[in-house]
C-alpha cells in the first residue's frame, strides 16, 4: 500500500475506539425512515468539525445532507451514510432478548445495520480526508447523508435533484451476511427495480352514497344506511390484491411484493365511515417490464376497491428506481484493497458475547460461534457464479437497494462487509432476528465491521484520487454501459417531492414524555 492508504489504515485504527463510541450513539437513536432527525444532526456536526460545508435537508428532505470537502484540483469522490431503522425491531444491546430501555418492543431498531453502515462509511472518509491533508493530495470528498433506505427514498431525490453531478466515481458499502454476498463486491448482478406506491382512499362524501330516513334530517343517523367508507376500501384493496398476487407474474424471478398500513389517526370506533385509510406497496423484481406488470395490477385493483367503498383514491410514489450498473474497473480495484485489510476477525470479547447467546437460548456455546463466512473474503467472480446458481439464466438482477440510482449518474462500486452472525449448531432451525439485532449493538462484535469498511473504503477512495489512468478505465466502462440505447432515463420527474409529510411512524415528545408511537403495552408484551 502506497504511504497515503498506509496513513488512512493508521487513522482507522488510532480511532477505533471513538468509532466505537459513535456507531453506538446512532444504534440507540435508532430513528426510523424519514423522521432521522437526531441522527442526521449528530452527522452533519461531526462534518462540520471536520471541515466539511453541510447542506442540511438536502433534496427537500429535512433529515438529508450533502456534505463537501476539497484539498484543491482534483478528481471528485464519494460516499454516503444511511441511519433509519426498521419499526418493530427494538432490542437492547445485550445477550438475552429485550427492549431498549423504556421503549416498547415495536419501537425501530437497526437490524441491517445501518448504524455501522453509517459510521464505517464516515470513518472511511475523514481517514481519507487525514491522508489527503497529510500527503498533499488534492481533489474534493462527498459525502451524502441518504435517510429512508427502507424505504428506498432518498438516492433517487439525490439523484433527481443534481447531488451526483460531476462525480468521477462512487463507494456503495453496506454491512451483509446473505451469503455469497460476505465480505466482496458485486460483480455483474446488481440490484433490480424497486417500486414503492401509496394508495389513499378517501371517504369525504358519505352523504352521496344514500338517503337517510325520512323521519331524520341526518342523512347519516344511526338509522339510515351509512357508506361504506376507507376502511372498507383498504381492506378490499389488501384482499384483492392477495387475489391476484399469483397472476401479476409467472413464478420466476424471485420478485416479491409487500404491504404496509399506515394509521391516519381515526382511533375512535363510530357510526360513521372511516374517512381515511391507507396502504403502501412496495414491490422488488429484477427488471422495469416486471415492476410495471405488478403496478397496473395494483392501479386496477385500487380503483375498483375505491368505488365499492364510495371512495376517492389519491395515489403517491414513495420510490421508482432502475435496475442498477455494473463497473468492473471499479469493483477489482475495491476488492483489491478489501483483500490487503483483510475481513474481519472477532477476538474473545466478542466470541464471549456470542457463547453467552447461544447459552441464552438453550444451546451447547459452540467453539467459534460466529458463522465462518464472516471472517474470510470471497472472489467476486466465484461470489458471481454462486449467486447466478439461484436464478435464471434470463435474469440480470436481484433484490433491491437504492444505490442503484447512483450507478447511473457516475461509475459506481458495491461493497460488502460481513455483519456479525452466529453459527447454527447442526440441527438447530436457525436464530431469532433479536439475536443479529443484538450483535449489531454489542461492540466486540460490530466493531471489526465498522473498522474494515472505513479501512477499504479510505485505501479505495485514495486509489481513485491519485491513479488518473484507473478513474480513466472506469468512466470508459461506464459509458459504454450506459451510453446511447443502453440509458435508462429516470422513473421519475425532475420536480418528484419526497413523501415526507405523510404519516410514518416516529417518536414524539408528549407530556408522557419522549416515547415511539407504539407506546409500551402490558396486555401487548408477549
Amino acid at each position: 500500500m502506497s504511504p497515503a492508504q498506509q496513513s488512512a489504515l493508521s487513522w482507522v485504527h488510532e480511532h477505533r475506539a471513538q468509532l466505537s463510541s459513535w456507531h453506538r450513539t446512532i444504534w440507540d437513536y435508532a430513528e426510523p425512515a424519514w423522521r432521522e432527525y437526531r441522527s442526521a444532526a449528530w452527522f452533519v456536526a461531526r462534518l462540520r468539525e471536520a471541515g466539511f460545508s453541510v447542506e442540511a435537508g438536502s433534496g427537500g428532505m429535512p433529515t438529508a445532507f450533502a456534505a463537501q470537502w476539497s484539498n484543491g484540483a482534483g478528481p471528485s469522490v464519494a460516499g454516503y451514510a444511511e441511519y433509519d431503522a426498521v419499526p418493530g425491531n427494538c432490542q437492547a444491546a445485550a445477550t438475552t432478548r429485550g427492549p431498549r430501555e423504556g421503549l416498547s418492543p415495536y419501537a425501530p431498531g437497526h437490524t441491517d445495520p445501518h448504524s455501522a453502515l453509517g459510521v464505517g462509511a464516515l470513518a472511511g472518509i475523514l481517514a481519507t480526508q487525514h491522508a489527503m491533508r497529510e500527503g498533499g493530495i488534492g481533489g474534493t470528498l462527498k459525502f451524502f447523508g441518504e435517510p429512508a433506505e427502507k424505504c428506498q427514498g432518498s438516492k433517487l431525490v439525490h439523484g433527481l435533484k443534481g447531488y451526483y453531478d460531476g462525480l468521477d466515481a462512487i463507494i456503495s458499502y453496506h454491512p451483509f451476511y446473505m451469503l455469497p454476498l460476505c465480505n466482496t463486491v458485486r460483480w455483474d448482478t446488481h440490484c433490480g427495480a424497486y417500486y414503492s406506491r401509496i394508495y389513499s382512499f378517501i371517504c369525504d362524501e358519505p352523504e352521496r352514497w344514500g338517503s337517510g330516513s325520512d323521519a331524520s334530517p341526518i342523512p347519516a343517523s344511526h338509522s339510515a344506511a351509512r357508506a361504506p367508507g376507507a376502511n372498507v376500501a383498504l381492506m378490499s384493496m389488501f384482499g384483492s390484491t392477495k387475489a391476484t398476487l399469483e397472476s401479476m407474474l409467472a413464478h420466476t424471478g424471485g420478485w416479491s411484493l409487500n404491504e404496509a398500513i399506515l394509521t391516519a389517526g381515526q382511533a375512535t370506533a363510530d357510526n360513521l365511515p372511516a374517512p381515511l385509510a391507507q396502504i403502501n406497496y412496495a414491490w422488488r423484481a429484477p427488471d422495469i417490464p416486471m415492476a410495471e406488470a405488478i403496478l397496473a395490477v395494483l392501479e386496477r385493483n385500487a380503483e375498483h376497491a375505491a368505488a365499492i367503498a364510495h371512495c376517492r383514491l389519491v395515489k403517491r410514489w414513495v420510490s421508482r428506481t432502475r435496475p442498477g450498473v455494473a463497473n468492473h474497473v471499479l469493483a477489482h480495484a475495491a476488492y483489491r484493497n478489501l483483500a490487503a485489510v483483510g475481513a474481519p476477525q472477532y477476538d474473545a470479547a466478542a466470541i464471549a458475547l456470542a457463547r453467552e447467546i447461544q447459552a441464552n437460548l438453550g444451546l451447547e456455546p459452540m467453539v467459534a460461534p460466529f458463522l465462518p463466512a464472516c471472517e474470510h473474503l470471497i472472489e467476486p467472480l466465484e461470489a458471481e457464479r454462486q449467486l447466478r446458481l439461484q436464478m435464471p439464466a434470463w435474469q440480470r438482477n436481484w433484490t433491491s437497494d437504492d444505490y442503484v440510482e447512483m450507478t447511473w449518474y457516475a461509475p459506481t462500486v458495491r461493497l460488502y462487509i460481513a455483519r456479525p452472525m452466529l453459527a447454527a449448531p447442526d440441527g438447530h432451525a436457525g436464530y431469532p432476528a433479536w439475536v443479529s439485532n443484538a450483535l449489531g449493538g454489542l461492540g466486540p462484535c460490530i466493531d471489526p465491521t465498522v473498522q474494515v469498511a472505513g479501512k477499504t473504503i479510505a485505501t479505495t477512495l485514495l486509489e481513485l484520487l491519485t491513479d488518473p489512468a484507473l478513474l480513466a478505465r472506469a468512466r470508459a466502462e461506464f459509458e459504454a454501459r450506459t451510453g446511447g440505447g443502453k440509458f435508462v432515463a429516470p422513473l421519475l420527474p425532475a420536480d418528484f417531492t419526497p413523501p415526507i409529510d405523510y404519516h410514518w411512524p416516529e417518536y414524539a415528545t408528549t407530556e408522557r414524555g419522549y416515547a415511539w408511537g407504539i407506546p409500551a403495552c402490558a396486555e401487548l408484551d408477549g
